[in-house]
Formats: C-alpha cells, sequence, structure tokens
C-alpha cells in the first residue's frame, strides 16, 4: 500500500518545468501567448493612426469620389478597355486607403507577438492530431476552467467597452443631438471624431483586460507545464544517457582498447613485469623515437595475459619490481618514458639487444 501511494505521488505534477521540457514546449508552439493582448495593441495601432492621419484619408477619399464622378460617370459606353481603365483606377484608389491601415495592423499584430514570445517559426501546430476533433475532449473543452475564463474575459468586455462607449456619447450628447442641423461636412466631422475616442478608448480597455488574462495564461501555461518527479528522473536519463547502456559502451570500449593494447605485445622490445602483478611492454625505435614508449601495461590478471602474449612471440621479459611499478603508476599507454628512467631502460634495452644478438 505504501509503494503504490509513493508511486501517485511521484506521478503527480508538482514540478516546475525543466529548461528542457520549456524548449521542447516552445519547438511544438506552445508558448505564453494571450491573443487578447495581440487584438489589443492592434486595435489600439489602428485608431491611433486612424487619428493622426484623419486628414491624409479625407483627402482621399475626396479623390477618390471626385474622380468617380467626373470621369466615370459621364462614359456613356463601356468597353472592355474603358472597364478594365475603371477597374485598375478603383483599385489604386481603394489600396492608397486600405493598404496604411492593413500595415499598421500587421506591423502591430507581429510586434504584440514578439513582445510576448520573441521569435519563433515552427510548423508543428499545423499538423494534423486526430485528438484535436476528439468530441470527448470537446465536450471536456466547453466546461472546463478554461471555457469559464472566457466566458467572463467576454462578460468583462462587453461591460467596460460598452460602458465607456456609452458615457462617451452621453458627454458629447449636445453634439450627436446637434448633427441634425449641421451641415454634412460638420457632420462626418463630428462622427469621426467621436468614433476615433471610442475607438482608442476602447482599445486602452481591451489591454487591461489582456493584461489580466496574460497573468491567467502564464498561471495556466505554468499549470501545464508542471512535472511530476518521474517525469524530471526520466529528463534526465534521456539527456544524460541511460546507466546500464553507458556502462555496456564503455565495457565495449575498454575490450576494444585492451584488444588493441594486446595487439601492440607482439611488436614490443621487452616486457618489465614485478613479476607476478604488473607487466609494462616497451617499444624503442632508435630511427623514429627519441624515448622508449609504453605499448602495453596492466596489472594481475592483464599483466599475466601480457607476459603471456610475450612468452607466444619471444619477446625478452626482465624483472625488475620497482622499475615496473614506477611505469604503471607515471607512464600512460601509448606515452614515453620519463628522462630519470633513462638510465635503467638502457641498460635493460642493452641486455635485451646481446640476447637477441645470441639468438
Amino acid at each position: 500500500m505504501l509503494k503504490l501511494d509513493l508511486q501517485f505521488f511521484a506521478g503527480e505534477k508538482t514540478e516546475k518545468a525543466t529548461p528542457k521540457k520549456r524548449e521542447d514546449s516552445r519547438k511544438k508552439g506552445q508558448v505564453l501567448k494571450s491573443q487578447d493582448v495581440t487584438s489589443a495593441i492592434v486595435l489600439l495601432a489602428v485608431f491611433l493612426f486612424l487619428f493622426f492621419a484623419s486628414g491624409f484619408m479625407r483627402d482621399r477619399f475626396f479623390v477618390f469620389f471626385t474622380q468617380a464622378f467626373t470621369q466615370y460617370i459621364p462614359i456613356v459606353t463601356l468597353d472592355a478597355d474603358s472597364t478594365m481603365l475603371i477597374y485598375t483606377d478603383v483599385l489604386v484608389q481603394m489600396a492608397f486607403l486600405l493598404l496604411p491601415v492593413m500595415l499598421v495592423a500587421m506591423v502591430a499584430g507581429i510586434a504584440g507577438n514578439l513582445m510576448q514570445f520573441g521569435l519563433l517559426f515552427t510548423a508543428e501546430p499545423l499538423k494534423f492530431d486526430l485528438k484535436k476533433i476528439d468530441p470527448i475532449k470537446g465536450v471536456k473543452r466547453i466546461f472546463s476552467m478554461r471555457a469559464i475564463v472566457e466566458l467572463m474575459k467576454s462578460m468583462l468586455k462587453i461591460s467596460f467597452i460598452g460602458s465607456v462607449t456609452t458615457l462617451i456619447l452621453i458627454t458629447n450628447i449636445d453634439k450627436v443631438l446637434g448633427l441634425a442641423f449641421k451641415s454634412p461636412w460638420d457632420t462626418l466631422t463630428t462622427i469621426g471624431q467621436l468614433a476615433a475616442m471610442m475607438g482608442i478608448t476602447a482599445s486602452f480597455v481591451l489591454l487591461f483586460i489582456s493584461l489580466l488574462d496574460f497573468i491567467y495564461q502564464k498561471f495556466d501555461y505554468e499549470k501545464n507545464l508542471k512535472m511530476s518527479k518521474q517525469d524530471i528522473k526520466d529528463e534526465h536519463k534521456n539527456s544524460e544517457g541511460d546507466p546500464i547502456i553507458k556502462s555496456r559502451i564503455k565495457q565495449r570500449q575498454r575490450e576494444m582498447a585492451m584488444r588493441r593494447m594486446m595487439q601492440e605485445v607482439p611488436n614490443a622490445d621487452v616486457v618489465i613485469t614485478n613479476p607476478t602483478h604488473y607487466a609494462i611492454a616497451l617499444k624503442y625505435d632508435d630511427g623514429d623515437m627519441d624515448a622508449p614508449v609504453v605499448v602495453a601495461k596492466g596489472v594481475d590478471f592483464v599483466a599475466q595475459k601480457i607476459k603471456l602474449i610475450a612468452k607466444e612471440h619471444e619477446v625478452v621479459m626482465v624483472e625488475n619490481r620497482p622499475l615496473a611499478r614506477s611505469l604503471y603508476d607515471q607512464v600512460e599507454i601509448g606515452g614515453r618514458i620519463p628522462d630519470e628512467f633513462f638510465k635503467a631502460i638502457a641498460e635493460i634495452l642493452a641486455y635485451v639487444y646481446r640476447i637477441q644478438r645470441k639468438i
């Protein structure tokens, strides 16, 4: 029973996400983001642009309507060429009106996303996933805490935005009631001013709500990223490698290194022994080496293996207990003999060469 309880708590997601988990989630497109923040920034940018660029857009409207009434209406018969000419002119005039607004909205949308999660390109959210159309999960999403939060957020938007726009109309009720007695030009000017004021105010209200939504999205994001202690252990195991597999790889590497070392023993000039515990195989080539090098070394079983191979290939073995122990401790395989051992090694090699000449 205690074991089951421990397994349950080990699987409970109570730990903060690791940097690797955050990076993996980001690669999948799962980032901290509030869509309302982006929408509020886009709306505010567009209305501010309309407020300050109203004179430019007014002039473009006059050019468009002037051209329509002075050039297009007098045309009695329309042929293909005149139709294409009118169509092209209309597209150009509409582009002058709409492209600046669209460009401002695009830049504001990109800026809103960059402010929240930085630069990110991923196609993971576009991949087809059957889980997204699972009806059971769809019903759960409808009655989830997120759905309740979205409902409350929508009610706040309607209430706040409706209240501030109504307040603007009430404070300017005299202007609204006086529109019936004004000229078309003054009417358009007043309506434009009121629309800009309501749009900018509504944008700031939406921005305030979006900040609250961002706080909730951050809480929900961190909650979904939480990991259990077992998840952290598994991630560490995957990143560091399975200990069993790592030990097998190291064992295989040791075996390969041992085989390569044993293959060098027949090429050695002499094997210095303890004689039972240590064996050091030395090789010296007067033409290529400035000092003898250790081609193999070992203790106990490995030492016996080196001596056996040396005996099979008639490599001379010399017993020197202190020298064998010192060489094993101070010189690695493939390393040259230190200067302090030159005299002792030279005497041994001279002895070996005398034996080989007699043979």
